[in-house]
């Protein structure tokens, strides 16, 4: 159990650091096309980062409370939204980079 909380955890603190830098490029660049594809890598990384988070959330706490279940189920619908957009904006803008 402590080393699944461990693996969540790094894996949450890489999807986040990898959002932020995505973020950051995807601000920065000034081409369009490169800005969607890193807008849509920011989503993918906070879409895996909330789903982690929510896994977190609905199984290593004790069930006693129907908020946390509640809670945990709402970061998982963001998340899985999230993940969704991002792979259908980055296929988007990756067959606009190739046609170009």
């Amino acid at each position: 159990m402590y080393a699944i909380q461990i693996t969540l955890l790094v894996l949450i603190c890489a999807t986040s650091l990898l959002s932020l830098v995505y973020s950051i490029r995807s601000r920065r660049s000034q081409d369009q096309v490169k800005r969607g594809l890193f807008a849509a890598r920011t989503n993918i990384c906070m879409g895996f980062m909330l789903i982690f988070i929510s896994i977190i959330q609905m199984t290593m706490f004790p069930t006693t409370g129907t908020l946390r279940i509640v809670f945990g189920g709402i970061l998982l619908a963001i998340g899985v939204f999230n993940l969704v957009a991002g792979l259908r904006n980055h296929s988007y803008f990756a067959r606009l980079q190739q046609s170009n």
